[in-house]
C-alpha cells in the first residue's frame, strides 16, 4: 500500500483551513493551495492564531506550534502540489467547477498519489471519471469544524481500488478521526439522515406550529442534541445546506429532500447563516 508523507490541499476556506491544521497536526507536510497566494497565506495567518490560542490555553506547547507550523506551506500554484502523496480537494460544493479541478490536479500531480474530495453529498465516481486514475479517487468527507469533529466518512465509489480505500483509513486513522465506510450514494450516511430532519423544521416554523426558537429548545431538550436545527442550518451554511438538499432530491426524488421555498428565498437574499452575519438567526 502506497504511504502518504505529503498532502495537498485545494481550498482556503473554513474547510480547508480545518483539514490543514488536522493533517499538520498528525505529522504531515501539507500544501495548502488556493486561487490566490493572498488568501493561501491569509489562511496560513488564521491557523497561526488559532494554534496561538490553543498555547494561551495550555492545550499544545508553543514547540508543537512551531512544529506544525513549519510543516505548512501555502501557493496558488497547482503545479506546487505535484510530489503530493494525497491531495484533498475542499472548494465549492459544485460538481463542475470539481470536476474540472480533478481534470487538473490529474494532470498536475504524480502518478499514483491519492486524489480525494471533501464533497459532503456529490457523486464521487464523477469526479473520478474526470481524471485518467479514477481507481485513485475517493471521498474523504471530514465534518466541520475539522478540528473538532471526530468523525470522517470514507467514501467508495465502484472505480475505486482497495488500496485507495486502505489509504484513505490509514490517513483519517493517523489524524485521530474515526472513519466510517460509505458507498457512494448522496448525501453519505449523516446528510441523508440530517437534512431531511433540518428541511421540517423550516415546514413546521412555517406552518406557524412554533416557533424557531422554541424548535431550537424543543430538539436541544428533548432529543438532548447539542444545538437545534435552525442554528444547525446557520452554522452550516445556508447556501451549502440549499446544496446537498437539492443533490438528495435530484437523485431520489424524495420530496423530505425538496428544500423548502424559504431556504431558496434566504439564499438568494445573501443571508447564508453565520458566515454571511444574518440566516435564520442575526448574528
Amino acid at each position: 500500500m502506497a504511504t502518504t508523507k505529503k498532502v495537498g490541499i485545494c481550498g482556503s476556506g473554513i474547510m480547508g483551513s480545518g483539514l490543514a491544521e488536522v493533517a499538520a497536526k498528525a505529522g504531515y507536510d501539507v500544501v495548502v493551495r488556493s486561487r490566490s497566494k493572498a488568501t493561501a497565506e491569509a489562511m496560513l495567518a488564521s491557523i497561526e492564531k488559532g494554534l496561538d490560542k490553543q498555547v494561551q490555553r495550555e492545550k499544545i506547547s508553543a514547540e508543537d506550534k512551531a512544529a506544525v507550523l513549519s510543516r505548512l506551506s501555502a501557493t496558488d500554484a497547482v503545479a506546487d502540489l505535484k510530489d503530493c502523496d494525497l491531495v484533498i480537494e475542499s472548494v465549492v460544493e459544485d460538481l463542475a467547477v470539481k470536476k474540472a479541478l480533478f481534470a487538473e490536479l490529474d494532470a498536475a500531480v504524480k502518478p499514483g498519489a491519492l486524489l480525494a474530495t471533501n464533497t459532503s453529498t456529490l457523486p464521487v465516481v464523477e469526479m473520478a471519471m474526470a481524471t485518467s486514475r479514477p481507481d485513485r479517487v475517493c471521498g474523504i468527507h471530514f465534518f466541520n469544524p475539522a478540528t473538532a469533529m471526530p468523525l470522517v466518512e470514507v467514501v467508495n465509489p465502484i472505480t475505486a481500488s482497495e488500496e485507495t480505500i486502505a489509504q484513505a483509513n490509514e490517513f483519517v486513522a493517523k489524524c485521530g478521526k474515526t472513519g466510517v465506510q460509505v458507498k457512494d450514494r448522496a448525501g453519505f450516511i449523516v446528510n441523508a439522515l440530517l437534512f431531511p430532519y433540518l428541511n421540517n423544521a423550516i415546514r413546521i416554523w412555517e406552518t406557524g406550529t412554533a416557533s424557531m426558537e422554541d424548535i431550537d429548545a424543543a430538539m436541544k431538550g428533548g432529543c438532548n442534541f447539542p444545538m437545534g436545527p435552525f442554528a444547525l442550518l446557520d452554522l452550516v451554511g445556508l447556501d451549502t445546506s440549499l446544496s446537498i438538499l437539492e443533490a438528495l432530491h435530484a437523485e431520489f426524488a424524495d420530496p423530505s429532500y425538496a428544500p423548502v421555498p424559504t431556504l431558496r428565498r434566504l439564499v438568494a437574499a445573501g443571508k447564508l447563516g453565520r458566515k454571511s452575519g444574518e440566516g435564520f438567526y442575526s448574528y
